[in-house]
């Protein structure tokens, strides 16, 4: 049954071409996402399907009777209403009766309206219905629900739009960027939410495990074709990559035939025939194609970054409150080169204060925070979005430094650094004020990676970052050489590329988890919640609390983390491992791809080799 079907609409925006005859439909029980590449017109397209923006051509076509709800990125409520009243602005009529009830219970009226109140609710079946909906509203931390909406912040704004439009239950779902302002376990229970609920979903978000789990159908905008794959993020980027070496086939078979069809249209006489005429409009063709261009990766960077020495982060016995309410006490630990540590806790918890007490934002309440003479810091802050009007794209990158050095010499210009960063040279002298809300983020961030830092701070850097640009900078921090200490809800992106996390939960000791988050949420689910005593910090009292005996008191502290890291290391290579074996089992025909993939197998097994010694090492000494 075919819930939706847009018909060869375009969009522009006076000179620029946003959309350009777009088609595709959806059915019921499909759950879709839309990615893209920022500035492409995602949210464009999504207000033009939801009714608030027209097409300049082509329609939108709906199927009559169903019910559709719309979650903006910036939504809106009267500042006057309460949480109660907002959430309850509803035609669904269960939604009503609950009201009515409700209304009836709080203000202790009784007689024939709380008697129909009763009936409507019974008829309706909607008991269950107000379990559910005061369920939604407890997973997404909604409380005070007398409160007024001009009190709220934008993110409790956000998460209160959210509610509203899962409680309505409505036959068509859109979502933009719905994971934006939710906390980790808020995203978790919202995916379980949307992968059990019978609705059909068109949504656009960069998170990509949500990507993975939730959607059945994924629909690529690209040079303004559209490509639809059948299957969840996996899939996704096994088809694109087939493709975009399918694409680039054709251009080499192209450019071949373009050199002998150039040197033909140079030697022909003014005066043609038909058949050359014929043969002349598809030179024409054969150019268009031979001139594309297929974005791929650099080759990896060798910073040369200020040195960095010894002594960089130290964090002594701090504690820090806010009057009555403790974030965190007693915390002692000292950065080493080339950390990549997460920070991950619930919303209010102190992942913000952690990292502000780093770039003396705030003070300690007590203990003290040092920071070595050499360490050079870069900050990437939500709040940093801030540009003069008028400004232009290359100035802007200009203003902090006109090159990032490298190693042996070279260096990396600004214009180059900003087309690493998927800002094409066509746009290197547009106007700020005209970049998309991405787009201008992904400007913030790289201000503050041409000022060279040796540690680089980024609090919720994937905020509003389109998958494209996340690939680009997870190979670029990949590379980093310093220390990276990252605030995120993607929990793919800290996954890629922490090596422990920092646990921050409020009023109790920070642990120090030896893996990424995955490993962390495997580790939670463990009866025990001491099973590893490697996840606790040194401060934390439960330590002192094991008697001598304890075998695992027998490893250091850090090799209690190196034992940890060298788990989830060993299971990653295996993997490769098994990977690498089914190709040779399923058969390669490729010449050079076998050198390549038993080159690679060697230096794995080499590798692996001397990881399972080392973690053999210390699992004798933890025993």
């Amino acid at each position: 049954m075919n819930y939706l079907s847009v018909e060869e609409i375009s969009k522009r925006f006076g000179d620029r071409e946003i959309l350009k005859t777009l088609s595709f439909g959806m059915a019921k029980g499909e759950k879709l996402a839309l990615v893209a590449k920022n500035g492409t017109g995602k949210s464009t397209l999504l207000n033009m399907i939801a009714g608030l923006d027209t097409p300049d051509t082509g329609q939108v076509v709906w199927r009559k009777g169903i019910s559709v709800r719309f979650l903006l990125q910036d939504p809106y409520f009267d500042p006057e209403l309460t949480i109660w009243d907002a959430v309850f602005q509803s035609e669904n009529p269960i939604l009503k009766a609950i009201r009515e009830y409700e209304d009836c219970i709080e203000h202790g009226i009784e007689g024939d309206r709380f008697q129909k109140a009763l009936d409507k609710i019974e008829e309706l079946k909607a008991w269950d219905h107000e379990v559910r909906v005061k369920s939604i509203l407890s997973e997404l931390k909604v409380d005070s629900l007398d409160a007024r909406i001009k009190e709220l912040s934008g993110g409790q704004v956000k998460r209160l739009a959210l509610a509203k439009v899962l409680i309505d239950e409505p036959d068509f779902l859109i979502l933009d960027e719905p994971t934006n302002h939710l906390d980790l376990e808020m995203i978790e229970w919202l995916e379980k939410f949307l992968i059990s609920e019978k609705l059909t979903l068109l949504m656009v978000t960069h998170d990509r495990y949500f990507l993975e789990n939730v959607c059945n159908v994924i629909l690529e905008m690209d040079d303004y074709g559209l490509y639809s794959y059948k299957g969840n993020y996996s899939y996704f980027l096994e088809k694109r990559e087939e493709r975009k070496q399918i694409e680039k086939s054709e251009i080499e078979k192209a450019k071949n035939l373009y050199r002998k069809e150039l040197d033909w249209m140079r030697r022909q006489p003014k005066a043609r025939t038909t058949k050359s005429k014929a043969r002349i409009d598809s030179f024409y063709g054969i150019e268009e194609v031979a001139k594309k261009r297929v974005n791929e990766r650099e080759v990896e960077l060798e910073f040369n970054m200020e040195r960095l020495g010894s002594k960089i982060l130290e964090f002594h016995n701090v504690s820090k409150q806010f009057g009555e309410k403790v974030l965190f006490e007693g915390f002692s630990y000292k950065f080493q080169r080339g950390e990549k540590v997460g920070i991950i806790g619930p919303n209010g918890a102190g992942k913000s204060s952690f990292l502000n007490l780093i770039t003396n934002n705030l003070e300690p309440s007590s203990g003290k925070v040092v920071v070595g003479d050499t360490v050079l810091i870069g900050y990437y802050r939500q709040d940093g979005l801030q540009f003069k009007p008028g400004d232009r794209v290359l100035e802007v990158i200009k203003k902090v430094a006109e090159y990032l050095p490298l190693a042996k010499g070279k260096k990396l210009t600004a214009s180059q650094l900003l087309e690493r960063f998927l800002f094409p040279r066509s746009m290197h002298y547009n106007r700020i004020d005209k970049l998309s809300g991405g787009e201008k983020r992904r400007l913030h961030l790289l201000k503050v990676l041409m000022k060279n830092p040796n540690v680089l701070i980024l609090d919720e850097p994937t905020n509003d970052l389109d998958i494209m640009t996340l690939q680009v900078l997870e190979n670029f921090l990949l590379d980093f050489p310093g220390c990276v200490i990252i605030v995120s809800h993607d929990r793919y992106f800290m996954d890629k590329l922490v090596d422990h996390l920092f646990v921050i939960e409020g009023g109790i000791p920070i642990k120090d988890f030896p893996g990424n988050y995955s490993r962390w949420r495997e580790w939670k689910k463990q009866p025990n919640e001491d099973v590893s005593a490697s996840a606790i910090s040194p401060s934390d009292p439960r330590k002192k609390e094991k008697p001598k005996a304890d075998r695992s008191n027998k490893l250091s502290y850090n090799e209690k983390r190196e034992l940890g890291i060298l788990e989830i290391e060993i299971e990653k290579m295996e993997k490769r491992k098994n990977e690498i074996n089914a190709e040779f089992e399923a058969g390669i025909s490729d010449a050079d791809k076998m050198m390549k993939l038993s080159d690679e197998l060697g230096r794995l097994m080499e590798e692996l080799d001397t990881k399972t010694d080392r973690w053999l090492e210390l699992s004798e000494k933890e025993s």
